[in-house]
């Protein structure tokens, strides 16, 4: 399967990092895996939010860095929002049983590669990079379900 890719999309600041995600929400279909790349402060949790947002969840978005894994009990499906950054060998994810999440849910992956080859492979990979004031955003589609949506996306945008 080859691997469709969004060229590079500028978010001037926060606000376009949210309308960024949220112009996701009806792309996104379960089950799905994403992966969210992007140093320390990049919006990745910015960009979760404004998904989580636009799915129709109104409590707190916070980052998962302490809890592992934030669930969220969607209209249109369960998302998981996981953050890995604080592991220290892979082996934790199985510890941690967190194949159980996935299913028909959407999952969301922050540092993904802590978790080496027990995370399952992505679908689509979002990459956020700062630049100048504010940060580029890139996607890439590596699954059937992926391209759909990606096409999906790039239909409404």
């Amino acid at each position: 399967m080859g691997t469709g890719t969004l060229p590079h999309r500028f978010l001037a600041d926060e606000a376009a990092t949210l309308a960024f995600g949220a112009s996701w929400a009806q792309a996104l279909s379960a089950p799905l895996t994403v992966y969210l790349q992007g140093s320390l402060g990049a919006g990745k949790t910015t960009f979760t939010r404004g998904l989580l947002r636009a799915l129709g969840h109104s409590g707190a978005v916070k980052s998962p860095t302490y809890a592992i894994v934030e669930s969220y009990a969607l209209p249109a499906f369960p998302l998981h929002h996981f953050d890995l950054y604080r592991f220290a060998s892979p082996d934790e994810w199985e510890d941690a049983g967190l194949d159980d999440l996935f299913g028909n849910s959407v999952c969301i992956i922050e540092w993904p590669q802590q978790g080496g080859s027990a995370v399952p492979p992505a679908d689509l990979t979002f990459t956020l990079s700062n630049q100048d004031s504010g940060r580029n955003a890139a996607v890439a589609a590596h699954t059937a379900a992926g391209q759909k949506s990606l096409e999906t996306w790039l239909k409404q945008n």
